[in-house]
């Protein structure tokens, strides 16, 4: 599809007469094709959770060497979450590029591009899950590269603002992001049934065979990878062909364009190979949770920095132009906010695939209640399996009517109670993973569990909704899209600061912390929220 000549969404004639059935094309094109990039830069939970139960099963496929030799028990699970953990910084830390991108590149051209570039990693994984003695550092490569479908959320959610009118932002960004959300979903129904059978025929690889109580299972985990890939051509070639560009942003002919895009995007990882490169260090001493933060600011700074000096000059102005959100307080403020809400979801679903293993498939006590030296495998552990993609479902679907309820009710209220559910379910969801970790049967407390963790991923979905509703209102036109792909980009870093948490805590025995921890935040995005926006007389009532 062509540019249009004109564009002016605001106009009803023009809206009524034109501007809606481009935007509704470009929306029902651009929903599949972040599905599938939160899948493939998402999968690595899933990997991960594969990767470790083959091992377990059989010590002798994906052994992985520490510091100390090979690694074993807790030690081998907490490594593991380091995968989730590298994909969730590069996705974050490519949405800083991506934050800028569609007035640099334009719509059509990043989107075909994002999709095209996720290729690489479906195929990559589907090669290397298929030898057991691949080395750890091929799946970070690996998951290093899916963080393109994490960097492109930003650049999607920046477009549709530009499709639809304000009065309509709510529904039209709910339905965007909340589809796009629900593609973790569908990865985590989707693969634990894929990996069953020899998708692809001989293409597909041998399968990894494993005797459990004397039933031998046959399982292709690297159809983990491999099914995306036909799924992946099919809408990047939608896209090329049938989404557009819009005039204002002029972004020029197509080869321009992917040019530009690549520039950025390598601009981005150059900011997430830093924060790798820093992750994977030993740092001696140093406090590991801290560690974790610091990370995360020099990746930001380093991308930042790399955007603002590294770029062309015709490039450099039109970022330099968008950077003024940097001196608008309410974009610092509404990027607190968002990352509760966004931050969450992104790294529950990352890490929750591990977590339900971790927490309900070993016992680490006694029938006593004496912590065992070596933990152990729980015999009668939950198929965890039937029910990792509830939650993540739950919060992508629900999405809309977050945004929905914010059109009506408006953003700050909705925030503001849906926040206070947030921080009851997250405290009572690590209640119950304290007590399995304490008990010689973990699973009698995984059904409160799961269903507190459900309400905790509803409320995630109802908060990504009513705060992305928020955005538009306080913010100009010029400045919500890039508003939008920056708060986007920072609460992303969930999806690597959550499983490394996680892990840390898993490690030092105690989880039910780093749930502890999140209600503490949540509850200064409460206060936050409260006194800039929902209470009376306050400064941006939204």
């Amino acid at each position: 599809m062509r540019t249009p000549e004109r564009w002016d969404v605001e106009d009803q004639g023009f809206w009524e007469s034109t501007g809606q059935k481009i935007a509704n094309i470009n929306l029902w094109i651009s929903i599949p094709n972040l599905l599938c990039g939160f899948a493939v830069w998402l999968y690595w939970g899933m990997v991960a959770k594969f990767i470790q139960q083959l091992h377990f099963a059989d010590t002798e496929l994906f052994a992985f060497v520490g510091e100390n030799g090979l690694l074993t028990g807790d030690a081998y699970r907490a490594q593991l979450f380091t995968l989730p953990a590298v994909a969730g910084l590069a996705g974050a830390t490519l949405r800083i590029p991506n934050s800028f991108m569609i007035a640099i590149c334009g719509g059509r051209n990043v989107k075909f591009m994002t999709t095209l570039l996720l290729l690489l990693p479906a195929i990559g994984a589907g090669i290397a899950l298929q030898d057991p003695n691949t080395p750890f550092w091929v799946f970070i490569l690996l998951a290093a590269i899916s963080g393109v479908g994490g960097g492109a959320f930003a650049s999607s959610m920046s477009n549709i603002s530009f499709f639809f009118p304000k009065r309509m932002q709510g529904l039209s960004l709910g339905l965007n992001a909340g589809l796009g959300n629900l593609g973790v979903s569908v990865m985590q129904f989707l693969l634990p049934w894929v990996i069953t059978f020899q998708l692809f025929g001989s293409l597909s690889g041998a399968p990894y065979a494993v005797v459990k109580d004397g039933v031998t299972t046959e399982t292709w985990v690297q159809n983990a990878g491999l099914v995306w890939v036909p799924i992946l051509a099919f809408f990047c070639v939608l896209a090329f062909f049938f989404m557009c560009n819009l005039p204002q942003h002029k972004c020029g002919g197509t080869a321009g364009a992917v040019a530009k895009y690549i520039w950025l995007t390598v601009l981005g990882y150059v900011g997430a190979t830093v924060g790798i490169v820093l992750l994977l260090a030993d740092w001696g001493g140093f406090p590991k949770l801290l560690k974790i933060f610091v990370i995360l600011v020099i990746a930001v700074l380093t991308t930042l920095t790399a955007m603002r000096f590294l770029t062309p000059s015709e490039t450099k102005k039109n970022l330099v132009g968008q950077f003024s959100i940097f001196r608008n307080k309410h974009n610092w403020i509404m990027t607190w906010l968002y990352t509760m809400t966004f931050g969450s979801f992104i790294g529950y679903a990352n890490a929750f695939p591990k977590l339900l293993d971790d927490v309900f498939g070993v016992i680490r006590v006694d029938a006593n209640g004496a912590a065992l030296a070596e933990s152990i495998i729980n015999p009668a552990a939950p198929v965890t399996a039937k029910y990792i993609w509830i939650g993540a479902g739950v919060g992508a679907l629900i999405r809309p009517v977050g945004g929905w309820l914010s059109d009506k009710l408006g953003g700050a209220r909705v925030t503001h109670w849906d926040t206070i559910v947030m921080i009851a379910a997250t405290i009572g969801a690590g209640y119950y993973v304290a007590q399995a970790s304490a008990s010689p049967e973990p699973q009698q407390f995984f059904v409160p569990f799961l269903l507190l963790f459900i309400l905790l991923f509803a409320t995630t979905g109802i908060g990504n909704g009513s705060t992305f509703r928020m955005i538009p209102i306080i913010f100009s036109k010029e400045q919500a899209g890039p508003v939008l792909g920056w708060t986007s980009a920072i609460a992303a870093y969930g999806a690597f600061l959550i499983p490394k948490i996680f892990a840390t805590q898993i490690q030092a025995g105690t989880p039910e912390y780093a749930l502890y921890g999140f209600a503490g935040y949540y509850l200064s995005c409460l206060a936050v929220n409260w006194w800039f926006y929902a209470r009376k007389g306050a400064e941006v009532p939204c």
